[in-house]
């Protein structure tokens, strides 16, 4: 863990930042609105109250009864009561709207925070992990603004709205009962979420665990039968299932305990106003009326309390939540976009660079240093040498995927292409607007020409809005390597990374591929787009489509030379053949 735990404040700085700078007007607008609602609920209880009582009185004395004004106090229930209803209403739509914009901004951020280096492989690491992340966690900050700030805005105001109301009555009456809303409701709330903190953190390791021992059964039932361990399997899930429920339990339990203690807290303080007011009107200080506008706005008052025992039970969640986020929100804040690359001269240029591959103190594999490498705009460069001289490493790092420890990296705009075929489980189209998503279909069905896919995807029934099962299933390996050639194609940037692209593919599919990415790099050099590539083998027919090739041996660079030269030829016979 990099330095010191964040405290709880830090951990929810920057999420609060969310809705405190970038959606601040919206935020501040839907608990306006949420405590407006609040208030007119309280007012149309209170002058209902009022009303009621007023007029049975007014009803005994037939002199009072003609004098009696209904007009005014009815007409002031009945604006209360839409006014209260289109409040919810507007506060409903307000607050939501501002938390499902923010929670769709911190999804962006973090996936900017995610597309740094080392990204795809901790994405293959811990696929399911991540996408927890990006579900469950974030859905647990709604409870942020939802549950904890709006709710503790209107119910302060409610507070102190009725405080000074009944101040009115009574100065010490106002003054005791604002206390009174304030330190009960809020202490009760704080009370509830320093109890439940370790319970919903435990309920949400619990859901993930069970999550992943779900999909670990299901999708490697096959090998835990083989070895004996699908019932041992089967065991785990069903512990965290029913520690799950434990957990449940605890939370149901003391959320019963929370409404108990805030009706106990409620009742006392009706009773303390019922026997305050009670006194006043015995002494002529107020009338019955007033009395119970008194006690309808203190039974009122505490309902918005109410409402933080659901974000005071989930704090504990949100909290662990907001940690396992903070650091890639703050992380994804100071990143810099993939701008276009500033030189003229080089596509890439690596300057005196350090860098171990992942996992490099443990397996012994060689590392990077003060290596250098400068590749200019159009130049083919073949990168060789035999497993562990540093190929992939060196890749990484051009591709961004692996940090350097030491020296200077400058990269153009790129796009990588590798024997690992990615595709998603969608149309042909969606697959091939990844790279360009604004290319119409007539681009789209040049890119399929280009990489000799077209007449196949024609022949489907659908053509591009054919589907693709996970993975590209429904096309060959050679199909698929084709699509994401046609997708290379669509991507319009100076420099093409490719890392062993036809490996796995049968003589005549790997040499078309080849044909394909020459005849494409031959036409954009002849209309003056002379994009570089570099390209991983250690088979000569990739090789052959370098101008130059670099050789690598345990992590250092000792050989580059360029095709006419004799060590070029030499080195192209040290490859493998097709």
């Amino acid at each position: 863990m990099r330095g010191m735990k964040l405290s709880a404040v830090n951990e929810l700085r920057a999420v609060i930042h969310l809705f405190a700078a970038e959606h601040r007007q919206r935020a501040w607008l839907g608990a306006g609105v949420a405590a407006l609602t609040v208030l007119s609920g309280m007012a149309l209880l209170g002058l209902s109250g009022w009303f009621i009582t007023a007029t049975a009185i007014a009803g005994l004395n037939v002199a009072l009864a003609f004098a009696f004004d209904v007009f005014m106090p009815s007409a002031g229930i009945r604006l209360l009561a839409m006014g209260r209803t289109g409040l919810r209403y507007a506060e409903r739509l307000i607050t939501h709207d501002t938390t499902l914009a923010v929670l769709a901004d911190l999804r962006v951020r973090l996936f900017r925070g995610w597309a740094g280096p080392e990204a795809a492989r901790r994405l293959l690491a811990r696929p399911a992990q991540l996408l927890f992340r990006l579900t469950a966690d974030i859905d647990a900050l709604d409870s942020v603004y939802l549950r904890v700030m709006v709710p503790m805005f209107a119910a302060t105001m409610a507070a102190l709205a009725t405080g000074i109301a009944l101040a009115f009555i009574d100065a010490w009456l106002g003054l005791s009962v604002g206390l009174w809303l304030l330190g009960s409701g809020l202490g009760i709330a704080l009370a509830v979420a320093w109890r439940a903190r370790d319970i919903a953190r435990r309920r949400y390791h619990m859901l993930e665990a069970l999550r992943a021992r779900s999909i670990d059964l299901v999708a490697g039932q096959t090998e835990l039968l083989m070895h004996g361990r699908l019932s041992a399997q089967s065991d785990k899930l069903q512990k965290a299932d029913a520690r799950m429920a434990e957990a449940d339990d605890a939370l149901n339990h003391l959320e019963s305990l929370s409404g108990m203690a805030y009706a106990i807290a409620g009742v006392a303080m009706l009773c303390g106003t019922l026997l305050w007011t009670a006194a006043l009107v015995e002494q002529g200080v107020i009338g019955t009326p007033v009395a119970a506008l008194a006690l309808l706005l203190v039974l009122t008052a505490t309902e918005p309390f109410s409402a933080l025992r659901r974000g005071a039970l989930e704090w504990g969640r949100t909290l662990l939540a907001a940690r396992r986020l903070a650091e890639r929100v703050q992380e994804s804040e100071c990143a810099v976009a993939a701008g276009a690359f500033s030189s003229n001269t080089f596509a890439v240029r690596l300057d005196a660079i350090a860098g171990d591959p992942a996992g490099a103190a443990a397996t012994g594999l060689p590392y990077l240093h003060d290596l250098s490498l400068h590749i200019r705009h159009g130049e083919r460069v073949a990168l060789i040498g035999h497993s562990g001289a540093g190929k992939s490493t060196l890749m990484a790092i051009v591709a961004g995927e692996l940090p350097v420890q030491e020296g200077m990296v400058a990269v153009a705009a790129h796009t990588l292409l590798t024997q690992r075929t990615e595709l998603f489980q969608d149309s042909v189209r969606d697959n091939l607007l990844l790279a360009a998503p604004q290319a119409d279909d007539a681009t789209l069905w040049g890119a399929l020409r280009q990489a000799g896919l077209a007449d196949t995807i024609a022949a489907t029934p659908g053509g591009l809005d054919t589907r693709l099962g996970e993975g590209g299933l429904g096309l060959s390996g050679g199909q698929a390597r084709r699509l994401a050639l046609a997708r290379a194609f669509l991507r319009e940037v100076p420099l093409w990374l490719l890392d062993e692209p036809t490996e796995g593919l049968d003589h005549v599919t790997a040499g078309d591929v080849l044909a394909r990415l020459r005849h494409a790099l031959d036409l954009e050099q002849r209309a003056g787009r002379a994009r570089a590539i570099l390209i991983a083998t250690h088979v000569r027919r990739e090789a052959m489509l370098a101008d130059r090739i670099v050789q690598m041996r345990k992590g250092v660079i000792v050989a580059d030379t360029r095709r006419g030269e004799a060590l070029f030829d030499a080195l192209l016979d040290t490859l493998r053949a097709d």
